[in-house]
């Protein structure tokens, strides 16, 4: 027996980007741990990757390509060979291409894999062929734009910092299941005496992880941050000689917005007793260092960008944010610290293509024109499941006249209404290098396994595409290891000194943060602005979400769970188990108004349509308030939709992004015939 261990990275869509150790045994992996020299991971993964050996040794994995042998959704296909279906994809590629333009091609991916080339490595291909472009905005770009409207590029403080707080607020995370190693801080932080809050819309796993949860209404966030705001204005909490250094637009923001927002105003927005808001901006304003870690859920809503403006305003007023431990985490935005436009290659434009929203997808299958939608390509995506809309988005795929291509790793629900299928190989098999959005660490990882049957990367499978097309550029015959060599030797000051012996080793490095200490603000004004002049509102206010107006009675939310991301994992049996079904989360009281009983299968609905469930009736979720955590492969659901046939196209104020939190539905008992 021939047993190794290599190092390799998790390529999943979380902030932490784990290191890993993975124990391989004559060119199988038998067993994946955290990597204790990674200064973040520490040695320990979240229960998703302590198995990751079972996702890619899965006997669900595909290992040949497919193509389809019956209706469109069935799931039925026949074994071919790659050279055939890269001969089908070119030639009625280039039948779509003389019939209506390449802008009828649509690429779909998002981040199956974070990995910098594999991830982008369809961009420059789909920019060569002049395809449609695809706005990549369904998890959190009104977060971002939130943060950058008052703080600019300012570089977030180092999540380790959290240690040397006073008081944490775990504002709109569930830490427990999206952000795990960031508690090892709040841990560090709480046993030096710092009180930690949660505050969300219902008792999440995390909640276990702080001393006091504060739930609000769904979407009311802003409102919350504002009444602080007010309270901590009013009774003279407010540093004064920071705000007049530093913070661009205080005098007018408390002159025209503050006072609007008294508690008793805010109290019946966001469903706080009036008394608990005048209390928790006392304990903020008096903290030394107040840290806030600011989750993405709460900007998908219809008053996304401006909820997390109004958040990231309220350390503005203290000055924790030229405090040690003190401030607002909302991501490490580190991407320059790679010129990822050398993978990109926007320059492979013939011309700057029309732009379809991912969030969108439904309309962009059903009703786009000029011209529609005829083929379709989805990579390191499941968007039959995690798109909104999931009706109007299984319409569309199942169209005849649409050709659909996915490159997978699974059978998943997108797959099942291809023409083609292509293997795609996991992260053990392919090489790439990797950023976070959650810490300051970088990693190359190397294959430690060979594919698995005739499983191919994203790189090497559009490398192929590009010949068979006949494109002549000399990148899409470089190396997946030769583009990321190419990328390192470039410089970026992210990357001055760091240590690149340990970095070609394949173990991760962190990041020069020189200028992202405390108190340094890269804004246009050098200050913190609350008032912007370059907005269309220049100060925060609150803003309602899109649904607030709704009908029925319950705002759903379609939250993270402990056993899998987005629609990623459901090939492990064990997490699904642990999961213990597709289920919908109630307040006792909202179940016995409905005549429900815990276990019961339920269906919600709204106007979009209609999904079953099986009831979990619990006190941690308030009343007025659903929840269903995960996005179920339909082979597993028990109806035949999921989660977001429930959720809508609509976007959040800026940054188009998805709004799958601002959705309100009813409950109703199912009659077993």
């Amino acid at each position: 027996m021939n047993s190794e261990l290599k190092r390799s990275v998790c390529p999943y869509d979380c902030p932490d980007t784990c290191g890993l150790l993975v124990t391989v045994t004559n060119g199988r992996a038998v067993k994946v741990s955290g990597d204790p020299e990674h200064p973040f991971t520490r040695g320990t993964l979240c229960p998703k990757m302590l198995h990751y050996e079972k996702t890619v040794h899965s006997p669900l994995r595909l290992t040949t390509p497919l193509l389809r042998s019956g209706p469109k959704g069935s799931g039925e296909f026949r074994s071919i060979g790659w050279d055939e279906a890269v001969a089908q994809i070119a030639d009625r590629w280039r039948q779509i291409i003389a019939d209506y333009g390449a802008e009828a091609i649509l690429p779909y991916s998002y981040a199956g894999t974070m990995g910098l080339v594999q991830r982008n490595s369809g961009h420059p291909f789909f920019h060569r062929l002049g395809a449609s472009r695809l706005e990549r905005t369904i998890c959190s770009p009104a977060k971002e734009v939130g943060w950058q409207t008052v703080m600019g590029e300012t570089a977030a403080p180092h999540p380790d910092a959290v240690a040397a707080s006073d008081l944490v607020i775990l504002w709109g995370i569930n830490a427990a299941a999206t952000n795990i190693h960031f508690l090892h801080g709040v841990r560090e932080a709480r046993k030096r005496g710092a009180t930690v809050w949660l505050i969300d819309t219902y008792r999440t796993p995390t909640a276990a992880a702080t001393d006091r949860t504060i739930l609000v209404r769904p979407g009311s966030d802003g409102a919350l941050a504002l009444g602080m705001m007010h309270v901590i204005a009013r009774d003279g909490l407010v540093d004064e000689e920071f705000v007049a250094e530093r913070v661009q637009g205080y005098a007018e923001f408390r002159a025209s917005i503050l006072p609007a927002y008294p508690p008793e105003r805010v109290a019946a927005i966001t469903g706080l007793p009036a008394p608990l808001i005048e209390e928790l901006a006392g304990v903020y304003g008096r903290a030394h260092a107040p840290f806030i870690r600011l989750g993405s859920g709460l900007s998908r809503y219809g008053n996304g960008a401006m909820t997390v403006r109004c958040i990231v305003a309220l350390p503005a007023l203290t000055g924790a944010y030229a405090r040690e431990g003190g401030g607002c985490f909302a991501s490490t935005s580190t991407g320059a610290a790679f010129a990822i436009k050398e993978v990109t290659r926007e320059d492979f434009q013939p011309r700057p293509t029309r732009l379809v929203n991912m969030n969108q997808l439904g309309h962009a299958l059903t009703e786009l024109a000029d011209p529609p939608v005829m083929g379709l390509y989805v990579y390191h995506s499941n968007p039959a499941a995690v798109t909104p809309d999931q009706n109007a988005v299984l319409r569309g795929l199942a169209r005849d006249d649409l050709f659909t291509v996915v490159h997978e790793r699974f059978l998943t629900d997108t797959a099942r209404y291809a023409d083609l299928v292509l293997p795609a190989t996991s992260s053990l098999e392919q090489s790439d290098i990797y950023r976070a959005y959650g810490t300051y660490c970088i990693q190359r990882a190397y294959p430690a396994i060979p594919p698995v049957g005739e499983s191919r990367s994203n790189w090497d499978t559009f490398a192929l595409l590009a010949a068979a097309m006949g494109f002549s550029e000399p990148f899409f015959r470089q190396s997946a290891e030769q583009l990321i060599d190419h990328l390192l030797a470039l410089p970026a000051p992210f990357r001055d000194g760091i240590d690149l012996e340990r970095l070609a080793a394949g173990l991760a490095v962190e990041l020069n943060l020189a200028g992202a200490a405390p108190g340094r603000f890269r804004t246009p004004s050098g200050k913190i602005e609350l008032f912007n002049p370059r907005e269309p509102e220049p100060l925060p206010r609150y803003l309602p979400t899109h649904e607030e107006d709704g009908e029925l009675p319950l705002r759903l939310m379609t939250a993270p769970s402990l056993y899998a991301l987005n629609a990623s994992f459901y090939e492990q049996e064990e997490l699904r188990a642990r999961q213990g079904g597709m289920c919908l989360q109630l307040h006792p009281a909202e179940a016995r108004a409905r005549g429900l009983a815990d276990g019961q299968r339920v269906l919600a609905w709204n106007r979009l349509g209609e999904v079953p469930f099986i009831l979990t009736v619990t006190e941690r979720v308030p009343t007025g308030v659903a929840v269903a955590e995960g996005v179920w492969w339909q082979v597993f659901a028990p109806g035949e939709r999921t989660v977001n046939a429930l959720t809508s196209q609509r976007l959040t104020d800026r940054g188009n992004g998805s709004t799958f939190y601002d959705t309100r539905v009813e409950v109703k008992g199912v009659e077993i015939s």
